[in-house]
């Protein structure tokens, strides 16, 4: 199984603790999520192994018919899908696609919001 190191809920907490200005809570059924400014990036269910997370536009319309990976539920209206632990994504394409979800939700911040979580115009 590829991907096997990030989607253990330390390895993963862990990692998205160290993107800049990331929050986490556990919420929606003990899932671990990961936030920006308030705003969801990213989010790993535990029971299933499932990582989801926010991805452009043109990303969302290129893996969502692959294999192992589906548009997430109740976030795909959002861009959002959840790649499961049988998808052919290692760990370091996950963290790749998370960096990413980090990004679009950064851009998605006001300056005032950016600078009070410490990201630079570079990162947003």
């Amino acid at each position: 199984m590829k991907g096997e190191t990030l989607r253990k809920r330390p390895d993963f907490e862990a990692f998205v603790l160290g993107l800049p200005g990331t929050m986490l809570v556990r919420q929606w059924g003990n899932a671990s999520v990961g936030k920006l400014g308030g705003k969801v990036f990213c989010l790993l269910v535990p029971a299933s192994g499932e990582i989801w997370l926010k991805v452009s536009d043109m990303t969302f319309e290129m893996m969502r018919d692959e294999p192992g990976i589906r548009p997430a539920p109740y976030f795909a209206r959002a861009g959002w899908v959840a790649i499961a632990p049988e998808s052919r994504f290692s760990d370091d394409d996950l963290r790749a696609y998370i960096e990413a979800a980090h990004r679009l939700i950064a851009g998605k911040l006001t300056r005032k919001q950016r600078a009070e979580l410490g990201l630079s115009a570079a990162s947003a």
